[in-house]
């Protein structure tokens, strides 16, 4: 039998439009703060339907310029959920702030409203939501606190481009300060970049000044009136952007029909727990193809096994509250029971649009014969 090809764990979508702008780009000379710049930040606000969009270097920059949007700072604490890339947290940190986390939701993996709202205290400023595997976080019960305990909100949408929350609108476009990231795993993709909405036009012309040294647009070259960071995403990063946004309904659409494949194919492995169902008007955009292993199974020899027969896997999230740099806040073991069991059972197969049918129904196999079962 002829050996099988390796999967991609996860694949970005380029073509040939991707290619032409930034051969424009290229050949322009304009490199940086450029008219490709200013054309990605139109063409995305257009399509997610709000005012303005701020085009930066990474999500996490994005994070970093919502928190000071938010003016947040040292003394004030913020809470988010343990499940999620550390990012989520390290954007806090940059500016003192402390992250009080707070237990997730079984089903939705996401922030639990409840439990985000018993961990309110004195020094609470904020929450932040994070939109986890691309699934809609609860926001119109956050809204609802933020406004009864006066907080600031930030969403973390950075895995979650293109989802539609349980009021029937996309995700991000609420007017709360919100984020997104292109990393190449993503959605969409700029290789490496994020943007940032912001929730005014005054708060877009901070984040633009903080995101260049913090220069104003009018300006001398070396004239700067506040703290600013070097979080510029180039025009050749923006042209990549352009054309990805052209196409991002046939992007979304393209992941979408793959988990389609996937909840198939997956539903007949005993114990195996897939991602929830969707329940309109909220839709899942789909990032990851995240599944949880039955209780008992030795997650690393699974991953192991896959991995010997051409199959990317890897465990998928952590409990970011035990890494070392913040359990110094006193975060231990056993705090939050529902994210630390789900993370030690979380894995993410392969996922990107360019998997077929026989690629999905090889993983489902070589999955179930890992685990030993079928129903």
């Amino acid at each position: 039998m002829a050996e099988e090809r390796p999967l991609d764990l996860a694949r970005p979508e380029i073509g040939a439009e991707e290619e032409r702008l930034v051969l424009e780009v290229l050949r322009s000379g304009r490199l940086s703060l450029g008219p490709m710049l200013e054309r990605f930040e139109r063409d995305f606000a257009d399509w997610l339907g709000v005012d303005d969009a701020v085009a930066v270097s990474s999500g996490t920059a994005g994070l970093h310029l919502g928190v000071r949007a938010l003016g947040w700072g040292a003394g004030d604490e913020v809470v988010l959920s343990p499940f999620t890339f550390v990012a989520s947290a390290n954007c806090l940190l940059y500016e003192g702030v402390k992250p009080v986390f707070a237990d997730i939701d079984p089903e939705s993996l996401n922030l639990d409203p409840a439990a985000a709202e018993a961990a309110i205290g004195e020094s609470t400023a904020g929450l932040l939501p994070i939109d986890i595997f691309g699934q809609p976080s609860a926001m119109p019960e956050f809204e609802r606190i933020a406004a009864d305990r006066g907080l600031g909100l930030l969403e973390d949408s950075c895995q979650a481009l293109g989802a539609i929350d349980s009021e029937g609108r996309k995700v991000g476009s609420r007017g709360n300060v919100a984020t997104f990231a292109f990393y190449a795993n993503k959605q969409m993709t700029t290789g490496e970049g994020g943007i940032v909405v912001p929730r005014d036009p005054g708060m877009a012309e901070v984040m633009r000044s903080e995101r260049n040294q913090g220069r104003a647009i009018d300006m001398d070259w070396l004239d700067h009136d506040r703290l600013g960071f070097n979080y510029r995403m180039s025009d050749v990063t923006a042209a990549i952007g352009v054309a990805q946004v052209g196409r991002l309904d046939e992007l979304l659409a393209g992941r979408r029909r793959v988990a389609e494949l996937y909840l198939e194919r997956l539903a007949g492995i005993e114990g195996l727990i897939l991602p929830a169902p969707d329940q309109a008007p909220a839709s899942r955009s789909w990032f990851v193809m995240p599944v949880r292993l039955p209780e008992g199974a030795d997650r690393d020899a699974v991953i192991r096994r896959l991995g010997e027969r051409g199959i990317p896997a890897k465990a998928y999230l952590p409990s970011i509250h035990l890494f070392p740099h913040i359990r110094e806040f006193g975060y231990r073991e056993g705090m939050f029971p529902v994210a630390e069991s789900v993370a030690a059972r979380s894995m993410a197969l392969p996922f990107h649009a360019g998997l077929g049918e026989g690629d999905v129904d090889r993983v489902a196999g070589a999955l179930a014969e890992a685990l030993g079962v079928w129903s």
